[in-house]
């Protein structure tokens, strides 16, 4: 399949976006809600989030591989928006994919802000600008530019980890949480790793910067989600072990340099501006193709159209940091339950069509091969798992939005 697009990506840098969409606000806000879980809720929440969630951007892959490497708006106006509503239902969908991103974006935009006020002392707003201009760039320049950023920032963080990892053992280690609070806890720990594993919007970026190729897209987005729950694991262990009951909602890093202290806390700061850089990157480079999909308004001007609104939230300091996720992952989470439905007419589509065409081969057998319409997910795209989705972002919802104890 020959895929238009502005740019090709290597396998690397393909598992680089994966990863560094999900490395953001999400996986910066887990250890937070793990501190008020005990610490087996916490680990089996994890796997079974890490294989829902792969489950989950292997079908949304498929859907947009199925449409040629289009963003989810145009995805679903070629499945599901039908007759008279099709524009009404087409704008309603991209302002909801619009508002996920902006909180998204609103998140990193803020988390870094903090970062810098600690690192610079200076005024809340000038970091937010700083912040803003020094990052935005990177997107300006398109989807190549953010790939190899991606690839090299992902290197960079691991690094980083392994360095806080190793620091973290030279301190008084706290216990790990074994106290249970309450089962609204262990719902919203579900929703923000689901969260923080959420590369779903970067999955159309991928397919066309692959192009098409089947191996290493599936290949890509699991490994990327699979570099993400290592370091959700590592990050969460690290931070309950450093900063035990005193962790605070303004992002792991943060709390664990402060409770390391000295030189360790500026490459905690490090690491939290490359994580919510990259997501950053990630998010606005999304939202500038869905934008200039819909408009064709071209990707420089759709960029701006992308980012500032992001910014001018930031300044006004619209919510917290782990606030701001929260808003994110329940629209995120929302929004996907629309394209499993998309994904499920696709993939019925494409194997009618596939059975109608090769049923017969060349030399008049048939041809056994009952998932040849579902190239990437096979028996994993079956109604059996897309339920399973279903019924997992339903609950990521639920416990998006519950109060925590």
């Amino acid at each position: 399949m020959d895929i238009k697009s502005e740019s090709r990506l290597t396998f690397l840098e393909a598992t680089g976006i994966i990863v560094g969409h999900g490395v953001g606000s999400g996986i910066l806000s887990v250890p937070f809600l793990a501190s008020r879980n005990t610490i087996w809720d916490f680990v089996w929440i994890v796997a079974v989030a890490f294989f829902l969630n792969v489950l989950l951007h292997l079908m949304i892959a498929e859907l947009s591989y199925n449409n040629k490497g289009l963003q989810f708006v145009k995805c679903m106006e070629a499945t599901i928006f039908k007759g008279k509503l099709k524009k009404a239902l087409t704008i309603i969908t991209f302002a909801f994919l619009g508002m996920s991103v902006l909180a998204n974006c609103c998140s990193y935009i803020t988390g870094s802000a903090n970062v810098l006020m600690e690192l610079l002392n200076l005024p809340r707003i000038v970091c937010v600008l700083i912040y803003y201009v020094f990052a935005g760039v990177v997107v300006f320049f398109g989807m190549k530019i953010v790939g190899i950023c991606e690839k090299y920032s992902l290197f960079i963080m691991l690094i980083v980890m392994a360095v806080l990892t190793i620091a973290t053992f030279t301190i008084n280690l706290s216990p790990l949480p074994i106290k249970f609070y309450s089962a609204s806890n262990i719902m919203a720990l579900y929703g923000m790793v689901s969260f923080a594993l959420s590369s779903v919007m970067s999955v159309p970026t991928v397919v066309k910067g692959l192009n098409g190729d089947v191996k290493k897209i599936r290949g890509s987005i699991i490994l990327g989600i699979g570099v993400n729950i290592f370091m959700i694991v590592l990050l969460t262990l690290i931070t309950l072990l450093g900063s035990g009951s005193n962790i605070s909602q303004n992002g792991a890093i943060y709390d664990l340099s402060l409770s390391i202290g000295g030189w360790i806390k500026y490459v905690g700061y490090i690491f939290t501006l490359f994580a919510l850089s990259t997501s950053l990157w990630t998010n606005t480079l999304n939202l500038r193709d869905m934008i200039h999909e819909q408009t064709n308004m071209g990707f420089k001007i759709s960029w701006i159209i992308a980012s500032l609104p992001c910014l001018i939230l930031a300044l006004i300091n619209f919510s917290s940091f782990v606030g701001f996720a929260r808003i994110a992952s329940i629209i995120q989470v929302l929004t996907g339950l629309a394209i499993i439905v998309a994904y499920s007419i696709s993939r019925n589509e494409e194997m009618k069509s596939a059975k109608e065409n090769t049923e017969f081969g060349e030399n008049g057998l048939k041809v056994i091969d009952k998932y040849k319409g579902s190239p990437i997910c096979r028996v994993f795209g079956t109604i059996p798992f897309q339920i399973l989705v279903v019924l997992s972002s339903i609950i990521a919802t639920v416990g998006s939005i519950l109060p925590i104890v």
